[in-house]
Order: C-alpha cells, then sequence, then structure tokens
C-alpha cells in the first residue's frame, strides 16, 4: 500500500486541498492508497481548513471539514513512500529535516508532475482573491490525476 503526504506551509488550504482531492479519487476509483497532508510551520495545528477553501472543496463535491492541520515531523519521512510540497520553500523546509538520501528522494513539489522539472510552486490562495481558490483546485486536481495514472503504469 502506497502512502502520500501533502505539505504546505499551514495545511489549511493548499495541502488539505490536496489530500481531499486524491482521496476522492482513490476511493471513487477503489483504490488501496492512504492518504495525509501536514504543514511545515506550527500556526494551524488542530484547525480546520479555511473556510474559502472548505467552500471551494463543496462547490467541487468534497468535503475537507473534518481535516485538521498538522506539522510536519521527522517520522513522516518513515512513514510516507511520498512526499509533495506544494512550493520551493517548503520543500526546502522538508528536506532541512531529512536525515539521508532515502528521505530527500521522497520529497518532490507537486506540480512537477503537470509540468516535469520546471519546480512551479502551487500559489498559495490565502491572501488573494476567490479566483486563487478554483486556481489552486484546478492545478491541483490535474497534478492528481497525473499522480494516479503514473501510479497504476508503474
Amino acid at each position: 500500500m502506497k502512502k502520500v503526504l501533502f505539505v504546505c506551509l499551514g495545511n489549511i488550504c493548499r495541502s488539505a486541498m490536496a489530500e481531499g482531492i486524491l482521496s476522492d479519487k482513490i476511493a471513487s476509483q477503489g483504490l488501496d492508497i492512504i492518504v495525509d497532508s501536514a504543514g511545515t510551520s506550527n500556526y494551524h495545528i488542530g484547525e480546520s481548513p479555511d473556510k474559502r477553501m472548505q467552500k471551494k472543496a463543496i462547490e467541487h463535491g468534497l468535503d475537507i471539514s473534518k481535516q485538521r492541520g498538522r506539522q510536519f515531523i521527522v517520522e513522516d519521512f518513515d512513514e510516507f513512500d511520498y512526499i509533495f510540497a506544494m512550493d520551493n520553500p517548503n520543500k526546502n523546509n522538508i528536506l532541512a529535516l531529512s536525515r539521508n538520501k532515502e528521505d530527500k528522494n521522497k520529497v518532490e513539489l507537486f506540480l512537477n508532475l503537470s509540468h516535469p522539472n520546471k519546480n512551479i510552486n502551487v500559489p498559495d490562495p490565502y491572501y488573494g482573491g476567490e479566483e486563487g481558490f478554483e486556481d489552486v483546485y484546478q492545478m491541483l486536481n490535474f497534478a492528481c490525476d497525473i499522480f494516479l495514472n503514473n501510479l497504476k503504469n508503474e
């Protein structure tokens, strides 16, 4: 069984939405994959996802309201097969906690799936307008499809 972790800064917007999208796709396809999300900061531990992100999720038939923010920990390297960072600063924060090459090899920018080797960040919609949440949803949804297709072809 594969295990996937999505990581952003606070675990209330991007990583929470990615977890919701991938979890829904896994359930609808009857796959055996565990998905979780975390933040590199401790700003929102125990909190629900941002209300605007929850609203966007509902618009797309997803319920992420039961998720709770948690902080990325070193033991996540042992627990997960794939650790997807939402942007370069968070990728660097994750890599700073890595203990060895094996840990580092698990970490990748999520949008490198849809834009190979471009190192494109998923923009943080927290301080942006409504359209930013839809844009993030679309980016994450597309990359989740690519991830699942890649897994099926392994």
